[in-house]
Order: C-alpha cells, then sequence, then structure tokens
C-alpha cells in the first residue's frame, strides 16, 4: 500500500491547505501519539523542534495538542536544526522526534518530519501505520493519563556542543573569514555561535528571521547574497544553510558555488586516504552528476545510487555499513555524527580539510569535472497525470534512445511539489538542451 499523505521527507504543502492544516496536524499528532504509546503507560516521550516559519507556532500547538490527548509527554525545542532533533530525540531518550519545517521551501509552505526512537527518520511502514491511525478512529487517553508539555531551554546548546565536538581535536579555525548565511532559518543563531566560539571570524547573513523570510533571497538556494558578500568582506569561505539547516553549499572565496556532490567527493577521498570511509564507496541518489561517478571510480571507489530522498540515502547506509552519502542539493549524511543530513557538520568538515590541508576553498571545493546536466521543472495542476499521457511517454522513449551511450535521462515526480522533474546530462550540450526541452514542452502540454 502506497503513502497517502507522507512524501519523501513527512507530510509537506501549503499552510492552511489540505492536509497541512491545524486539524490535520492535531490527527497526525494524535496519530502518532497513539503508535508509539502502544502499551498504554505514561513515560513516553516526543522532542518537536521547529523552524522559524510564522505557521510553526500553529502547528507545534496542534501537534502538542494530539500528542498529550494520547497520553505523551511533549518536550518543545523552539527554533532548532532539523539535525539537533534527531540528536535530541535519542539523547532525551524519547519514543519519537517531530521536526516542523518544509526545508528549503518558502515560508507559506510548512511539513512535518518524524524521527525513531533512535534518531533516524521513520521507515515506509511506519508511516503507513501512522496514516491508517489518522483515517481511523483515534482512542484518546483517559483524563487521568493525558501528557504533559514542557518547554526545554537548552536544546540548541546541546546541540552546537556536539557539532563542535565533531571538529579535530587541537584544531581551530582562528585566521578564517567565514561567511554563514542561514537563510533566517533554524539555525540562524547556532551556526554562527559556532563558527565563533571555533575561531573564525563570522560575517552571518540571513539571521533576522520575521515569520515570512527564510529562504527568501538567502540560504543554500540562492546564494547571491552570500556570493557578494564574500567579495565585499574578502571572505576565505561562505557556507549557505537552508530553513532547517540540513542541507548546506559551500561557496569558495571568489564566490562561486559547491554542491553536494563536490562536497562528497572531497570528504570521499579524505576519507579514504585516513581509513575512516566505510565500505569503500559513497551512498548518492539517482540525481547525482555522472561526473561524480567517473571520479570515484578512478579513485577506486564506488559509488551506490537510491532513489530521491535523503531517508533513502540513510537507509542505503545502515542497511550495508556505508558511513557517508547525500544528495546532490546538499542534504550531507555522515553516520559517524549523526543520523541524517547536517548541514553545520558538513561545512566543518570543509573548513577542517582547509585548516589541515592549508587549500583555498577553490583548490578543495572542485574536486571533479561534472558532466554537463540540466533540470527542469514543470508544475501540474491538481488532478493531473502528465507523466502517464502517451505523448510525454513517446518523447521520453525518444529521448533515452538518442542519449545511449552519450548519457543519461532521468524523469520523476517530486515528492513534496506538483512539479515533474526533467533532468539529463550530456557531454553534449547541443543534444541535452533538444532532449530536455522536447521533453518538458511534451509535459507541459499534457499538464494544461
Amino acid at each position: 500500500m502506497g503513502r497517502k499523505y507522507f512524501g519523501t521527507d513527512g507530510v509537506r504543502g501549503t499552510a492552511n491547505v489540505f492536509p497541512m492544516t491545524a486539524e490535520m496536524a492535531l490527527r497526525i499528532g494524535a496519530a502518532a501519539g497513539r503508535y508509539f504509546r502502544n502499551d498504554g503507560s505514561n513515560g513516553h516521550r516526543v522532542v518537536i523542534g521547529k523552524d522559524t516559519r510564522l505557521s510553526g507556532y500553529m502547528f507545534e500547538s496542534a501537534l502538542t495538542a494530539g500528542l498529550t490527548s494520547t497520553g505523551m509527554n511533549v518536550f518543545l525545542l523552539g527554533p532548532v536544526p532539523t539535525p539537533a532533533v534527531g540528536l535530541l530525540t535519542t539523547s532525551m531518550r524519547a519514543d519519537v522526534g517531530i521536526m516542523i519545517s518544509a526545508s528549503h521551501n518558502p515560508h507559506t509552505d510548512n511539513g512535518i518530519k518524524f524521527f525513531g526512537p533512535d534518531g533516524f527518520k521513520l521507515s515506509d511502514e511506519a508511516e503507513e501505520e501512522i496514516e491508517r491511525l489518522i483515517d481511523g478512529n483515534i482512542e484518546p487517553a483517559q483524563a487521568v493519563n493525558i501528557g504533559r508539555a514542557k518547554r526545554i531551554d537548552d536544546g540548541r546548546f546541546r546541540y552546537a556542543e556536539r557539532i563542535k565536538s565533531t571538529f579535530p581535536r587541537g584544531r581551530s579555525l582562528e585566521g578564517l573569514k567565514v561567511v554563514i548565511d542561514c537563510a533566517n532559518g533554524a539555525a540562524h543563531r547556532t551556526a554562527p555561535e559556532v563558527l565563533w566560539e571555533l575561531g573564525a571570524e563570522v560575517i552571518p547573513v540571513g539571521v533576522s528571521p520575521d515569520g515570512r523570510n527564510i529562504n527568501k533571497g538567502c540560504g543554500s538556494t540562492d546564494t547571491r547574497t552570500a556570493s557578494e558578500t564574500i567579495i565585499a568582506h574578502g571572505a576565505d569561505v561562505g557556507i549557505c544553510l537552508d530553513g532547517d539547516a540540513d542541507r548546506v553549499m559551500i561557496l569558495d572565496e571568489h564566490g562561486r558555488v559547491a554542491d553536494g556532490d563536490q562536497i562528497m567527493a572531497l570528504l570521499a577521498k579524505r576519507w579514504a586516504d585516513n581509513g575512516t570511509l566505510k565500505g569503500g564507496a559513497l551512498v548518492a541518489t539517482v540525481m547525482s552528476n555522472l561526473g561524480l561517478e567517473r571520479y570515484l571510480e578512478g579513485q577506486g571507489l564506488g559509488l551506490v545510487r537510491t532513489k530521491v530522498g535523503d531517508r533513502y540515502v540513510v537507509e542505503e547506509m545502515r542497511k550495508n555499513g556505508y558511513n557517508l552519502g547525500g544528495e546532490q542539493s546538499g542534504h550531507i549524511v555522515m553516520t559517524d555524527y549523526a543520523t541524517t543530513g547536517d548541514g553545520l557538520l558538513a561545512g566543518l568538515q570543509f573548513l577542517a580539510a582547509m585548516v589541515e590541508t592549508g587549500k583555498r576553498a577553490s583548490e578543495l571545493s572542485k574536486t571533479f569535472i561534472s558532466v554537463p546536466q540540466l533540470l527542469k521543472n514543470v508544475r501540474f495542476g491538481e488532478g493531473k497525470a502528465p507523466l502517464d499521457d502517451a505523448m510525454v511517454k513517446k518523447a521520453i522513449d525518444e529521448a533515452e534512445k538518442s542519449l545511449v551511450g552519450k548519457g543519461r535521462l532521468l524523469i520523476r515526480k517530486s515528492g513534496t511539489e506538483p512539479l515533474v522533474r526533467v533532468m539529463a546530462e550530456c557531454e553534449d550540450e547541443a543534444l541535452l538542451l533538444q532532449v530536455v526541452d522536447g521533453i518538458v514542452a511534451e509535459v507541459q502540454a499534457a499538464a494544461s
């Protein structure tokens, strides 16, 4: 059975539009409470974090009501990065962790992500069972067993101490001028503090959230402000996080961007050289560049691909014992340190490479030559299924034939938005443009 409400990263959508309504959040909380408090005892705990979206207050309250109504005890962390929820779920001995965030999406969206007691995101099977409970009759706890709610004021400090502990002992960031763009999101206080405490000269960007400016003109999806700031201040490097700080883009001293593929390539080589890369391979998704795959092969390393979604990367890593993986979009997962993607952690690993090698960011951030890649998104309306259209299928079939031996094609529907993503890679850029534009035109026709 497929999941009805959950996408590739929790439940997500426009705030106050189904399924992201207060009423639905209450039911989701109650269903999760019933799922995890399955023995009737009163010792069950849940930690809830959020980013800086205005709607976060609404969903925090609704989830708390649903959870406490089924007997769960709720610990409210306030604004913290998503990886902090994974960490604190385990350190606080909670049964479940919840992050209220739509990650890199605009402030009008929001989402609800779940972490299990081990700090990792829930399995598809667990989410399907919670969905079954959402659609059923959720039995509330007896009045004497209603849960409590309590605010935890030091959650971000606990996370900050953990993050600092991952930086090489005896090293510091003294002498480095670092631009940190927090996307007006969950790490707007934590990230600059961590970098300063490790000795860097910190130039903060995107650290004035107002509930509506998260990811707006800043962060990992819009690096222009950070790039301009690097040039203006003569900074050595830039770190751009997204709204919930689980992904990162690195900018060199010239303001040029290195995506998740380049960061993973650097870390894979460094870890392989020092003997800490487990399984001799990196785990990435089908979206990662063909150039990354060729680079790893040249280093005697493997690339294991999964479907899109950091949860699927982590599942593969846990299943086969790998400790490094991620996505081109900047989710970097290092299971030796964290249970989910962590943008600040990945940024610190890059800074550690700068400190230990003495090399500039531009020397470290271009590990391999990317194969030309083109990605275009086509939005479709409710009730539309453009990928089922006969003309779209024909265009895809013809494109695949034209790319045999020259590149690859990937067509998929987004798991978080009503979008069809059309991506191709090919060293013949004219053919690349022809292939992508041809498919996009047919998808647009079918979506209209």
